[in-house]
């Protein structure tokens, strides 16, 4: 059977046009990789900045009282948390550290090689959720602790955010907390969110709009 010079040229005009769309599509990922890593960047130097800031201006655990922004609610108070995000799992601090550079490899993998970063939704959560690991992971790893603080703080997390409701269970007090661990708790919120409500209605990039169309053909 002959082929029609025209039906050459649609053939031709579509494989054109499918090479474009991958050809655009890769730069986009590219973009949102850059999206995620400033993400995860700031989030991190921002927990890193207000430890700094809060410890050198209120000195260590215990050398001043609470400052109160809202009386009795809501304060600033100087902590070293040797557990996991607020407070969980005292004196394993090492054990959590492995336990966050696993999680941020796999948070690279799931982005990047199952190519999750084509969500935006998906690529901020996972961003904020890097953030705070990196801030707490470098707490970790004893990178602020000095030889004359005690031996059990070389592994803990500086904590500063000071939050109670007096009377109510699990929030009187409330343990104190840091930028690193409000950004986990947001990206996880994000992360359920996700899951229950946005799976499929989200914004993606148009590769992976093309490999639905292709499957429904």
């Amino acid at each position: 059977m002959e082929v029609s010079d025209s039906s050459r040229s649609r053939a031709g005009a579509e494989v054109g046009i499918n090479t474009g769309e991958a050809v655009a599509a890769a730069p986009r990922l590219s973009h949102r990789a850059a999206l995620f890593a400033g993400i995860a960047a700031v989030g991190a130097a921002l927990d890193l900045w207000t430890k700094q800031a809060v410890f050198a201006w209120r000195g260590l655990p215990g050398e001043r009282d609470a400052w109160w922004i809202l009386d009795g609610v809501f304060g600033i108070e100087t902590a070293v948390n040797p557990g996991a995000v607020f407070g969980v799992g005292a004196g394993k601090g090492m054990l959590f550290a492995g336990f966050s550079v696993v999680a941020a490899v796999g948070i690279l993998v799931w982005l990047f090689w199952f190519r999750g970063a084509r969500s935006l939704w998906l690529t901020w959560a996972l961003g904020l959720v890097t953030g705070g690991i990196l801030g707490n992971l470098y707490d970790r790893l004893g990178m602020w602790w000095q030889p004359h603080l005690p031996q059990p703080w070389r592994s803990g997390v500086r904590d500063w955010i000071l939050f109670r409701i007096e009377g109510v269970p699990l929030f009187d007090p409330w343990p104190n907390f840091n930028i690193a661990d409000s950004l986990l708790v947001v990206g996880a919120g994000m992360l359920m969110y996700q899951s229950l409500v946005l799976e499929g209605k989200q914004d993606r990039l148009p590769d992976e709009a093309g490999e639905g169309a292709s499957a429904g053909e």
